[in-house]
């Protein structure tokens, strides 16, 4: 409260303009980001529309937009300052987004995608927003595809250990399979995993899944990376899951019927391995395992007599 006849000070006077200004100039330059890699937005665009391998890419925006309202009170605390670090970032992304083009890397143009997609918020509200909210921010990086060769040493050896655990899972159910490689062949017609379930969109999607699991749970940094670094062994559990109906289904049933079964389960065993990475905390819990930090995290800001 002021007294009488005298101004109020700067820090009570209302803050709406000053947000109204920050809001207008993110809606300026976040489109302009957007226009000046273009070309590879609409690559990402492409590849996650029309290949079932990287569908995972559709989850990426609301998974970011989720992480972010989960930092909300933390970003609500952040000094919200100007910075040209911002804008060294859009040079930078602009740079290796035209390198990238010219040199036909495509690894080189999407990570400059991103930084300019990062670097109007680091701009116009500084590094310490983005800082608060980081894992909203480190989940962009799931919109660039995996170079090719790294994606065959993964996606190979998991199409290989999911086909060999299918075939052992059926011939015990009695139902007669033979394997050949990847391949698997029942009631006469082959099914390749590689086409019925790629292990490497398993591995890719499910990886995107424990991202967000590891960073939504209150758990400590070592029990974090656990989760990551277990993601491809529960995508070959979730790929066999996938694939014994997915084989029953092309070796019984009419191949339209086996084709929309498949397209179906790909998002269906999403929350198969939700429910995995929630059964095994229940698991660590019963067993009181140190995995989850002891302080709480509130939604709310806290006062600054309690922080």
């Amino acid at each position: 409260m002021t007294a009488i006849g005298t101004a109020p000070a700067e820090h009570d006077r209302p803050a709406e303009p000053r947000r109204g200004r920050t809001v207008a100039w993110l809606a300026a330059l976040l489109p302009l980001a957007v226009l000046a890699a273009l070309p590879a937005w609409h690559n990402i665009a492409g590849l996650a529309t029309r290949s079932a391998e990287y569908s995972h890419m559709l989850l990426v925006p609301p998974l970011a937009v989720f992480l972010l309202w989960q930092r909300r009170s933390r970003l609500a605390a952040a000094p919200v300052r100007a910075s040209m670090l911002g804008v060294a970032m859009a040079a930078l992304g602009v740079a290796m987004d035209f390198a990238g083009f010219a040199s036909q890397i495509d690894l080189l143009s999407h990570l400059g995608m991103v930084m300019l997609l990062v670097a109007p918020v680091v701009a116009v509200l500084g590094w310490r927003w983005p800082l608060a909210a980081l894992p909203a921010f480190g989940v962009l990086l799931f919109l660039i595809p995996v170079p090719g060769r790294l994606r065959q040493q993964i996606a190979l050896p998991l199409q290989d250990a999911s086909a060999g655990i299918t075939r052992v899972l059926l011939d015990i159910f009695g139902v007669p399979v033979t394997q050949a490689g990847n391949v698997l062949q029942i009631n006469g017609v082959d099914v390749a995993v590689a086409e019925a379930c790629n292990g490497m969109r398993m591995v890719l999607a499910l990886a995107l899944v424990a991202y967000a699991f590891v960073f939504t749970v209150n758990l400590r940094p070592w029990a974090k990376i656990a989760v990551l670094a277990a993601s491809p062994l529960i995508a070959v559990v979730v790929n066999v899951v996938r694939l014994v109906p997915t084989t029953l289904f092309y070796g019984y049933a009419d191949r339209d019927v086996a084709d929309a079964a498949h397209d179906i389960s790909g998002w269906l065993v999403l929350g198969v391995a939700l429910g995995i990475l929630w059964t095994l905390l229940a698991l660590a819990r019963w067993l009181e395992l140190p995995i989850e930090n002891r302080a709480s995290h509130s939604t709310e800001p806290r006062s600054p007599a309690t922080r």
